[in-house]
């Protein structure tokens, strides 16, 4: 039997969260996870839950009044706003694979996010299962998450973490001169990056370009946010999904060629951008994104010259 056979199984794994007179307070209201399949392969979103971020970083070269409108337009508050963290499980023949692993619990000041573990837990997926980890950037809230004591205990010995041999590389000594980010955060950045490497270096499996972690599933090296951000392609019995980790955000459907304040490489971050969204609507292929707002499953049209997002209808 699958994973997740199909939303209705999945959706009977749920603890029930609906408000009893009689009965305790639930933990949480809201969805955490959602299950899809992508022909015979399995695929879970997992929500690691929410940061704030200053609403200027999503459109650093751009007019504030412009960057403002379309804050306003969208109903959000025009100085900060959530930034969604999603994660993916994959399960892919006899392998389970975790597409990130969110920013964990170690930062003081996120209290909403860092909730991958306990809500994989709660799906039914322990940890001890997970055969490879695809870290599409080595970003704090990309593998942060592989830095919780609880976390790493939990892991298979052999656990295979696949990452590009430029992103590895890129951390030895980053260079931040392109990026717009709050102060204290290429600090932060720079020794969770590092500590990552250390912690983990005798379990990476490096990439060049390319490479097929399992039966349907390769990820592919694109560049552009940091030189070695990488994206998830999902493929089986004539479907396909894109996992695009932070090659897309909110507002790039509309403005493509806002640059973001994370991105080490804004002009290739655009190009790599803008080249997923075409593909993405020629293909019709699914596309879910690492901050895109949960459960970040939906499709791309063209629309003039720029994109429109189509949101999935949700299957229960």
């Amino acid at each position: 039997m699958t994973m997740y056979q199909n939303n209705q199984q999945e959706a009977a794994m749920i603890p029930d969260n609906t408000l009893h007179v009689d009965g305790p307070e639930p933990e949480e209201l809201v969805p955490s996870r959602y299950a899809l399949r992508v022909g015979e392969i399995d695929v879970l979103v997992i929500s690691d839950g929410v940061l704030p971020l200053p609403t200027a970083t999503l459109g650093t070269n751009v007019d504030p009044a412009v960057r403002a409108v379309w804050f306003e337009n969208m109903f959000l508050p025009p100085d900060q706003f959530d930034w969604a963290l999603n994660v993916l499980v994959v399960r892919s023949g006899n392998q389970t694979i975790l597409v990130d692993a969110g920013l964990g619990g170690q930062f003081p000041g996120f209290p909403r996010a860092g909730m991958f573990p306990k809500r994989l837990e709660a799906a039914g997926i322990d940890l001890s299962s997970v055969t490879d980890i695809i870290i599409t950037h080595m970003h704090m809230d990309h593998v942060g998450g592989l830095l919780v004591d609880n976390v790493k205990s939990r892991l298979r010995s052999d656990v295979r973490i696949h990452v590009a041999a430029a992103e590895v590389n890129f951390w030895e000594v980053p260079d931040f001169g392109s990026t717009s980010m709050p102060a204290a955060v290429p600090n932060v950045l720079r020794s969770t990056a590092n500590l990552f490497i250390n912690q983990y270096r005798h379990m990476l499996r490096i990439f060049e370009d390319e490479y097929d972690v399992a039966p349907g599933v390769v990820v592919r090296r694109t560049g552009g946010h940091t030189p070695g951000h990488s994206v998830v392609h999902v493929a089986s019995g004539g479907e396909r999904l894109t996992f695009a980790g932070d090659a897309m955000f909110p507002v790039g459907f509309e403005h493509p060629d806002w640059h973001n304040g994370f991105e080490h490489d804004p002009e290739e971050s655009v190009r790599v951008r803008v080249d997923l969204l075409r593909k993405a609507a020629t293909n019709r292929e699914i596309l879910v994104a690492t901050h895109l707002p949960f459960p970040s499953v939906g499709h791309v049209a063209v629309d003039g010259d720029a994109f429109r997002w189509v949101a999935s209808f949700w299957d229960y």
